[in-house]
């Protein structure tokens, strides 16, 4: 009788992170694996004052303050939360240093976890095949509106813009409009010209659902068409959250609120812009020579209360009038 050995392995480099990077990634992940300690930094993270108190979780679940104070020490010993005594009470807020692993995590990684069913997830990957074609079309189409530009960088600059869409898309049936319209947009800052253009600003957040969708929707309103604004996320959203929708309506009208989507962060809209305005996403922000750059600490309206929503939009409008006036008093 003979036997078959496996054939020999073959190593190959691979690349991980570092050992004492994961031991605390570990540490940190396990701190937080309750779902109530998930709840309540979504509850601080989302806080349009950009902190909570003990008093203002007690809410979340029928447990005791002390059980409150246990679990927002677990999530402070993790690094993820700072914490400022108040006479009788005790504030927190999240860690300078985590506040984009924090929006990663609530806003795309949370937001990624709805699963799909056998008989969607089937039809999902069925239909996302039947759109390669119409993705071609397009690519053909946009190749003829830019004939400026190179046919094979205008067809690839197409296949990006839907490959970047469709990571987070949720739904597939406006993919190719969507597609469409964020390429067009990358084309147009492509071939920007800063002399003879007008003043140009990029709104950045980490999903383009909320803050950085108000800002530009405010520039465009306010700024009476000599500004142009843009926004982009460096983790889009699915789409754009209900209460920023109806803040969008208000602001914009039913037909221009209703085509708002959230869009990937590009190099060419950076390279575009006039002035960079970030909102909570850290450093993801390609630095580009000639671009200003902007930090606006802002609540985050997506899952503030109503009231909150309305104070952050406030905020909003003040930064935006300056910001408008600036850019226009040497035009």
């Amino acid at each position: 009788m003979t036997t078959t050995s496996d054939p020999a392995c073959s190593p190959v480099e691979v690349t991980a992170i570092g050992e004492d990077t994961a031991n605390d990634l570990a540490e940190m992940l396990k701190s937080l694996s309750d779902p109530l300690r998930l709840r309540m930094l979504s509850a601080i993270a989302t806080d349009p004052r950009g902190e909570a108190c003990v008093c203002d979780l007690t809410d979340l679940a029928d447990v005791s303050q002390p059980t409150i104070s246990h679990h927002l020490k677990k999530l402070k010993d993790a690094g993820l939360l700072q914490s400022e005594r108040r006479g009788t009470w005790v504030y927190y807020r999240v860690a300078p240093e985590r506040r984009v692993a924090v929006a990663s995590l609530l806003d795309t990684f949370a937001a990624s976890m709805i699963s799909y069913g056998p008989e969607e997830r089937a039809e999902r990957v069925e239909t996302l095949r039947r759109m390669d074609a119409r993705v071609e079309s397009l690519a053909q189409e946009l190749v003829e509106s830019f004939d400026q530009l190179n046919p094979e960088f205008v067809t690839t600059m197409v296949r990006e813009s839907y490959a970047d869409l469709v990571r987070s898309a949720r739904f597939t049936q406006h993919l190719i409009p969507l597609t469409e319209r964020f390429a067009r947009q990358r084309f147009t800052d492509y071939t920007r010209d800063h002399h003879a253009d007008l003043p140009q600003v990029l709104f950045v957040c980490v999903a383009n659902a909320g803050r950085s969708q108000l800002a530009a929707a405010l520039v465009n309103k306010l700024g009476e068409g000599k500004v142009v604004a843009r926004s982009a996320g460096s983790s889009p959203a699915a789409e754009v959250h209900p209460h920023v929708r109806s803040l969008l309506v208000e602001i914009e009208g039913e037909e221009l609120a209703g085509k708002a989507f959230p869009k990937p962060l590009t190099d060419d809209a950076v390279r575009a812009a006039d002035v960079v305005v970030t909102m909570g996403c850290g450093d993801v922000c390609p630095v580009i020579p000639g671009v200003n750059y902007e930090d606006w600490p802002l609540g985050d309206p997506a899952l503030a209360s109503e009231e909150g929503v309305r104070a952050i939009r406030d905020d909003i409008e003040g930064r935006v009038r300056d910001l408008i006036a600036s850019l226009t008093s040497t035009n």
